[in-house]
């Protein structure tokens, strides 16, 4: 009798799942509505009904309604083999896919930027850190116009509402606008959470840039994915004749949202604005001022496009570079949607990764101009498509500037090599004992790979929460290292004194040995915390991978509007009383584990007198706008710049602010 082999057929990378490609209003226009159905790839898991899966539950319980919709089961057969649902408004259960679907694109166009896995920022309780599996999906949480990334619940809250009449809008007048049926929302609110994992100190707004940027750099994400759709890409180079600075769907969002909000177009353009230098210290609302930083980027994405397919105008047009009236030819069309997607790419995974090099905390356009130009250097130092010189251009004519440069050139926007005390502790982190445990970092977590890259046996479903508790470990030991290790290594081997120990700590930024009674100690008992560490892998043109650890170092200082008071609690001259609000401040090491040397100290300091200076005047200027300083700050003291600050929704209430003046 002849033997059986067993067959056990691969897991698939993929799976195939229908959305919008960007809401159902463009289902009622003739030209769009061939384009607003895509088909996605989808990396490949095991989803229990909801979906549920690694990263993500959704939760479709619909409160104003009493109602709790069925969850959809993606992997029953039927719906295996037919991609999903159908797009469908009046089903909940393609809600619950479409949510799924967009949200799992966003993960994966971040852990391809970062060559990691994604953590979503934890909770605490009881005054612990506790690891935060899934970010939980609500289709159906709010009847309002709103929707909004909760760093309370870890979750997403998507609102419907009826559209109001409006004789010139394409929405039927009373009909349900959904915004967990809309692409970009979905992209946006994600983009948050993600943005809150990596760095969650950048929701407490103490400068006009802090938030600005959150709702920008969500807004950069949601553009960009518009590009890595050929259909969608293909259909409006064509419509546009190549031409991109023209009104196009690529360059909106929100479309449906925008035209119920009583705004006749999307909610959003990145293109339309003017440069104009002036605009940025005139705008303080977080959208308004973001989209500056939006346009500035998206300009710089223009500026290479345009660079790159002038040949090939120049060959579609015998030379003179000036095409025919008419449509363009099928190959020129997908010549140039090639190109457009090659940059947008190129551009979005510059703007993510430029995340590891930003500082820890009070983050400022210019900053995040040094982060993404020093991030890009790093893996193509010569920049052979121009993507650095025309950042830095379109950011000049926005009149977005760093501090502390002398120029705007290349040279003086890098982040630059560590100082004497950069030098220093890279004496110590390349101690043999040192660098091997750094290493061990790398080497054990070297296994978090993408859900791409796993074999047929796919990856471990506690590999994340493996990684998290790895990360807070070594978060402990370099704390330790910081307190102790490297206070014994300074005096013992180099020999320093305490005049020499201060210069250190000021060459770093930090206060690590002997704060002033303004400090702030943290429940560790020191007057700093290391907030995270993790690999970023720094893969150049020739495909050569060089890891590095990223540590975050965070510090807080007690804040008073009087600086008489404030100089006689820093000297110890009286007991400190309650903060007025809290200074925060702290450092962003990048240190290469193959030498230990830290190649970045990027420090934002306590004991900055111009940085204090500069949030008093925020505080008494009242923030943001007035509208939206009384709907979530009230008493400028209170809530994310106040010690002991009370948790609240700060991204529901800053949409719900701009849902109000109609405009987001």
């Amino acid at each position: 009798m002849p033997s059986s082999v067993t067959f056990s057929p691969p897991k698939p990378k993929f799976r195939q799942l229908r959305v919008f490609a960007f809401d159902p209003s463009l289902n009622l226009e003739l030209e769009a509505a061939t384009i607003n159905q895509l088909t996605l790839n989808i990396p490949w898991e095991d989803l229990n009904p909801g979906p549920v899966g690694e990263y993500l539950e959704v939760v479709d319980v619909d409160p104003p309604s009493n109602m709790f919709y069925s969850p959809l089961d993606l992997d029953n057969k039927y719906l295996l083999v037919q991609d999903g649902l159908s797009p469908s408004e009046g089903t909940p259960q393609f809600h619950q896919q479409m949510v799924y679907a967009v949200a799992s694109r966003t993960i994966a166009n971040f852990e391809r930027a970062l060559s990691r896995p994604v953590l979503w920022s934890p909770r605490e309780v009881d005054g612990q850190n506790v690891y935060v599996p899934r970010l939980r999906l609500y289709p159906h949480a709010l009847r309002e116009a709103n929707a909004y990334y909760s760093p309370l619940k870890k979750a997403i809250l998507f609102g419907y509402f009826p559209a109001p009449v409006d004789k010139d809008s394409k929405i039927l007048p009373g009909g349900i606008v959904f915004t967990c049926l809309s692409h970009d929302i979905i992209s946006h609110e994600v983009t948050h959470a993600l943005l809150d994992g990596i760095h969650p100190n950048f929701n407490t707004p103490s400068n006009a840039d802090v938030l600005a940027l959150h709702e920008a750099f969500a807004d950069i994400v949601a553009l960009f994915q518009h590009f890595s759709y050929p259909l969608v890409l293909h259909h409006q180079i064509a419509r546009t004749r190549g031409n991109l600075s023209s009104d196009n769907l690529l360059a909106e969002l929100a479309q449906q949202f925008g035209q119920a909000l009583g705004n006749r177009r999307a909610l959003r353009s990145a293109i339309g604005q003017k440069p104009d230098p002036s605009a940025l210290p005139k705008t303080l609302e977080p959208h308004q001022r973001g989209s500056i930083l939006v346009a500035a980027v998206f300009d710089a994405f223009l500026t290479v496009y345009n660079h790159r397919i002038a040949d090939l105008l120049r060959i579609a047009t015998g030379g003179t570079g000036i095409l025919n009236p008419g449509a363009i030819h099928p190959d020129l069309v997908t010549r140039m949607a090639e190109e457009a997607a090659r940059i947008a790419q190129h551009l979005l995974t510059m703007c993510i990764r430029a995340l590891d090099y930003a500082p820890v905390v009070d983050i400022t356009f210019g900053e995040y101009l040094r982060a993404l130009i020093t991030a890009d250097y790093d893996v193509s130092p010569s920049d052979p498509d121009g993507y650095r010189i025309a950042l830095m251009e379109s950011f000049r004519r926005y009149g977005i500037y760093p501090d502390n440069v002398r120029s705007l050139s290349e040279e003086s926007l890098l982040w630059r090599p560590p100082s004497a005390g950069g030098e220093v502790i890279s004496l110590f982190f390349s101690s043999p004992t040192i660098l091997q445990q750094m290493q061990n970092y790398e080497t054990t977590n070297r296994s978090s790979v993408l859900r791409e890259q796993v074999d047929e046996e796919g990856r471990s479903p506690d590999l994340r929460q493996r990684l998290y508790e790895s990360s807070s470990t070594y978060a402990n030991l370099f704390q330790d290292w910081l307190k102790t290790d490297l206070l014994a290594y300074l005096k013992s081997i180099l020999g320093m004194k305490d005049d020499d120990l201060a210069k250190f700590e000021d060459s770093l930024r930090l206060v690590l040995w002997n704060p002033t009674p303004s400090i702030v100690r943290f429940p560790n008992g020191l007057p700093f915390k290391v907030n995270s560490v993790r690999l970023a892998y720094r893969v150049s043109q020739s495909q050569y991978s060089q890891p590095d650890l990223v540590v975050e170092v965070s510090q807080a200082r007690r804040g008073y509007i009087d600086p008489q008071t404030q100089a006689k609690v820093d000297l110890g001259q009286i007991p400190p009383p309650p903060a007025e609000f809290l200074f925060r401040g702290g450092v962003t090491f990048l240190i290469s584990l193959e030498s230990g040397k830290v190649r970045y100290v990027i420090g934002k300091s306590v004991t900055s007198e111009r940085r204090l200076e500069a949030l008093r005047r925020y505080i008494l200027e009242g923030g943001q706008v007035p509208s939206l300083q009384a709907t979530y700050f009230g008493d400028p003291f209170r809530n994310g710049l106040r010690e002991n600050a009370e948790p609240f929704e700060l991204f529901a209430l800053l949409h719900r602010d701009e849902m109000k003046g109609g405009q987001e």
